[in-house]
Protein backbone atom coordinates (compact mmCIF):
# COMPACT_ATOMS: atom_id res chain seq x y z
CA UNK A 1 0.00 0.00 0.00
CA UNK A 2 1.57 3.58 -1.20
CA UNK A 3 0.23 6.69 0.54
CA UNK A 4 1.28 10.12 -0.37
CA UNK A 5 1.09 12.71 2.33
CA UNK A 6 2.73 16.63 1.78
CA UNK A 7 5.46 15.58 2.99
CA UNK A 8 6.36 13.01 0.91
CA UNK A 9 5.01 9.54 0.84
CA UNK A 10 5.37 5.90 2.45
CA UNK A 11 4.56 2.41 1.35
CA UNK A 12 4.05 -0.98 3.91
CA UNK A 13 5.95 -3.34 3.15
CA UNK A 14 5.51 -5.78 6.18
CA UNK A 15 2.60 -6.46 8.73
CA UNK A 16 2.07 -8.96 10.92
CA UNK A 17 -0.59 -8.19 13.74
CA UNK A 18 -0.62 -11.09 15.76
CA UNK A 19 2.80 -10.23 16.05
CA UNK A 20 2.54 -6.59 16.57
CA UNK A 21 5.06 -5.21 13.90
CA UNK A 22 4.39 -3.37 11.01
CA UNK A 23 7.62 -1.85 8.32
CA UNK A 24 7.00 1.10 6.53
CA UNK A 25 9.52 2.52 4.02
CA UNK A 26 9.38 6.20 4.27
CA UNK A 27 10.06 9.04 1.68
CA UNK A 28 10.29 12.46 2.91
CA UNK A 29 10.87 15.29 0.03
CA UNK A 30 13.60 17.91 0.18
CA UNK A 31 13.05 20.32 2.84
CA UNK A 32 10.21 18.66 4.21
CA UNK A 33 8.88 17.09 7.77
CA UNK A 34 6.50 15.04 9.14
CA UNK A 35 4.49 16.70 12.55
CA UNK A 36 6.12 16.50 16.46
CA UNK A 37 4.53 13.52 17.56
CA UNK A 38 4.07 10.91 19.83
CA UNK A 39 2.31 7.70 20.23
CA UNK A 40 0.39 5.70 23.10
CA UNK A 41 0.35 2.49 22.05
CA UNK A 42 3.58 1.62 19.87
CA UNK A 43 7.64 2.17 19.50
CA UNK A 44 9.63 2.96 16.25
CA UNK A 45 12.76 1.74 15.03
CA UNK A 46 13.99 4.01 12.14
CA UNK A 47 17.10 3.22 9.91
CA UNK A 48 18.24 5.71 7.12
CA UNK A 49 18.93 4.36 3.81
CA UNK A 50 19.65 7.70 1.76
CA UNK A 51 19.82 11.05 2.42
CA UNK A 52 20.22 13.69 5.27
CA UNK A 53 17.99 15.46 8.10
CA UNK A 54 17.57 15.91 11.66
CA UNK A 55 15.91 13.88 13.85
CA UNK A 56 13.88 15.57 17.27
CA UNK A 57 13.66 12.68 19.97
CA UNK A 58 12.27 13.99 23.44
CA UNK A 59 14.10 17.29 22.63
CA UNK A 60 16.97 16.47 21.19
CA UNK A 61 18.31 17.22 18.07
CA UNK A 62 20.37 14.08 15.89
CA UNK A 63 21.88 14.51 12.34
CA UNK A 64 20.78 11.87 10.31
CA UNK A 65 22.90 10.23 7.27
CA UNK A 66 22.95 7.05 5.04
CA UNK A 67 23.10 4.16 7.86
CA UNK A 68 22.18 5.77 10.74
CA UNK A 69 19.47 4.20 13.10
CA UNK A 70 17.12 5.41 16.06
CA UNK A 71 14.52 4.00 18.44
CA UNK A 72 11.50 5.86 19.49
CA UNK A 73 10.23 4.93 22.69
CA UNK A 74 6.14 4.69 23.57
CA UNK A 75 5.20 8.12 24.81
CA UNK A 76 8.62 10.12 23.31
CA UNK A 77 7.52 13.38 20.89
CA UNK A 78 9.48 12.94 17.74
CA UNK A 79 10.16 14.21 14.57
CA UNK A 80 11.82 13.41 10.91
CA UNK A 81 13.09 16.22 8.86
CA UNK A 82 14.87 16.02 5.52
CA UNK A 83 17.38 18.93 5.60
CA UNK A 84 18.48 18.64 1.93
CA UNK A 85 17.19 21.00 -0.69
CA UNK A 86 17.01 18.86 -3.84
CA UNK A 87 17.37 14.45 -2.58
CA UNK A 88 14.77 12.96 -0.66
CA UNK A 89 15.56 11.37 3.01
CA UNK A 90 14.45 7.86 2.61
CA UNK A 91 14.31 5.65 5.48
CA UNK A 92 12.35 2.25 7.06
CA UNK A 93 10.30 2.43 10.13
CA UNK A 94 9.59 -0.53 12.64
CA UNK A 95 6.44 0.20 14.05
CA UNK A 96 6.19 -2.39 17.69
CA UNK A 97 3.26 -2.45 19.59
CA UNK A 98 -0.32 -3.09 20.02
CA UNK A 99 -1.87 -0.32 18.11
CA UNK A 100 0.15 -0.08 14.45
CA UNK A 101 -2.38 2.18 12.80
CA UNK A 102 -2.78 6.60 12.08
CA UNK A 103 -5.13 6.65 14.89
CA UNK A 104 -2.16 6.22 17.44
CA UNK A 105 -0.51 9.56 16.23
CA UNK A 106 -0.79 12.36 18.76
CA UNK A 107 -0.05 15.51 16.79
CA UNK A 108 1.90 18.34 18.81
CA UNK A 109 2.69 20.92 15.85
CA UNK A 110 2.02 20.48 12.27
CA UNK A 111 3.40 22.01 9.45
CA UNK A 112 0.36 20.94 7.12
CA UNK A 113 -2.36 21.98 9.68
CA UNK A 114 -3.65 18.19 10.31
CA UNK A 115 -4.96 17.89 13.31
Amino acid sequence: MHVDRPWGSYAVIAEEKECRYLVKKIIVNPLQRLSLQSHEHRSEHWVVLSGEGTAIIGGNAIALAENSHLFIPVGVKHRLSNSHDTAPLVMIEVQVGDVLEESDIVRYQDDYLRA
